[in-house]
């Protein structure tokens, strides 16, 4: 099945569903193999690694190169967080026509201008795109992919702005219309209440997708009550893996040995594996001279 159309499943799926963040090739893999049947190419956690602020300081190109290894690396599909499109409407119809030719399944663009600040960074600051813009890039989104599975999620930032509940319905309903395949919520309140707010009024229009990094505790199952489609775990292997690694390097710094570690982290030989090297040692076999001896 193709990626784009597993992911159109999962967008429409009748029980709430679950992607998990990635942000290289390795943390892809290591979605995927945990059981996630989908991945999310988080902004935040994609510049985090490149070691620059999610303020569009990488470029549009870097981050495709990026999620180009995150593609290959697995066989679920990969919903990228690509911030405003990176321009306008043109700078999307050429973002998509990339995006399908590495395999990517989906892309979410959000309402706010071009450079974009992480929602969580003085959020009410922030302006947002006027309606019929951002529409546009909806609409030249859809017009420009060949593959019709191809999904673009809108993804709408009125609570963030503090502009409340009508305006979010607004720019949702404006953005169904233009032609996106299912909207995303925004939320930082540490409660789930405006997106449930949003989920009363909105109802089954289309498929909603929700990112709970704020209102962690909240049980699934009030999503799954609420009718949220998606749900994104959008930064959580990127904050674990930063919690490993600065305990690893302060301890070993302190001992001035690696012994005391060894024992608590992965063998080489687990990277190894992860990097698919036995898929090569078989190619080798098969393809040289002499098997590969």
């Amino acid at each position: 099945m193709k990626k784009t159309t597993r992911f159109k499943q999962l967008l429409r799926s009748p029980q709430v569903e679950f992607l998990m963040e990635a942000h290289s090739g390795l943390s892809a893999r290591i979605a995927e193999e945990a059981g996630f049947q989908g991945l999310w190419g988080s902004g935040l956690s994609i510049s985090a690694a490149m070691g620059v602020r999610d303020n569009n300081e990488a470029s549009w190109t870097q981050v495709l190169d990026h999620v180009e290894f995150m593609a290959d690396a697995t066989r679920v599909p990969l919903l990228l967080d690509a911030d405003t499109g990176y321009g306008n409407f043109n700078n999307v119809r050429r973002l998509v026509r990339k995006l399908e030719s590495r395999g990517v399944a989906a892309m979410c663009i959000e309402d706010k201008l071009f450079p974009k600040t992480n929602s969580f960074i003085r959020g009410e600051a922030q302006p947002l795109a006027e309606i019929e813009e951002f529409a546009g890039k909806i609409r030249a989104a859809k017009d420009t992919q060949t593959d019709p599975d191809f999904c673009v999620v809108a993804r709408v930032e009125a609570f963030i702005a503090g502009w409340g509940l009508a305006e979010t319905l607004k720019r949702a309903e404006a953005y169904h219309r233009a032609g996106a395949d299912a909207v995303l919520i925004h939320s930082k309140l540490h409660a789930p209440d405006e997106i449930l707010a949003f989920m009363r009024e909105w109802g089954q229009t289309c498929p909603v997708v929700i990112v709970p990094t704020m209102y962690y505790d909240t049980p699934t199952r009030v999503f799954e009550e609420a009718g949220v489609s998606l749900v994104i775990w959008a930064n959580h292997l990127l904050r674990a893996s930063i919690a490993a690694m600065q305990q690893t390097a302060r301890r070993i710094h302190a001992a001035r040995s690696v012994e005391p570690l060894e024992a608590e982290i992965v063998p080489v030989e687990e990277v190894f594996r992860l990097q698919d090297a036995r898929e090569l040692e078989q190619a080798e076999k098969l393809y040289l001279p002499g098997g590969g001896r």
